[in-house]
């Protein structure tokens, strides 16, 4: 290869490089508003003058690539992030934004506070309570106060049609 034919494909490759940075950019902010609404986008704000590249890497490679996936759902996505937020622990700023995203995606409080107190199981009490602590200032700020927990006989969702009847609990235990 000359060297001018080697200058060109360089110039070409960093030219299609910036399409593409810029692409994947575009479609991560798109998929960011639709799943963290104002949330995402004020995080990504408040990290322009510090580290703009991690709030580019945010939106391009996290929600561009990442959360764009089609193998599980929004609402499956944000299951599993409160549930790694959680055993993270001191991740509460972030907790908030994701349970926010949580129910943008369609879990209800309900749903979310089971899975924070599931979360007890694998990560301890002091760390479920302290998501569950971020969830209720979420709660607070979107009128979703009280929580009323689903009873066996107004559960609703697959998580009521396998639930197990309080006979084969107690056989079980």
């Amino acid at each position: 290869m000359t060297a001018t034919a080697a200058a060109t494909t360089t110039f070409t490759a960093a030219a299609d490089a910036a399409t593409t940075r810029q692409e994947r950019l575009d479609h991560g902010l798109e998929v960011l508003g639709r799943i963290d609404g104002d949330a995402g986008e004020a995080v990504l704000s408040s990290l322009s003058d510090v580290s703009p590249e991690l709030a580019h890497q945010i939106a391009a490679w996290g929600f561009g690539e990442i959360y764009a996936r089609p193998e599980l759902a929004p609402r499956d996505r944000q299951l599993v992030t409160l549930g790694m937020l959680t055993a993270l622990g001191g991740c509460e700023p972030q907790l908030r934004v994701h349970v926010n995203a949580a129910l943008n995606v369609g879990l209800s409080p309900q749903e979310i506070v089971e899975a924070l107190l599931h979360s007890a199981v694998y990560c301890g009490f002091p760390r479920a309570l302290n998501a569950t602590f971020a969830a209720k200032q979420v709660f607070a700020e979107r009128g979703l106060l009280p929580v009323t927990p689903a009873t066996p006989a107004t559960a609703t969702g697959p998580a009521a049609a396998t639930a197990l009847p309080a006979t084969a609990t107690a056989t079980a235990a």
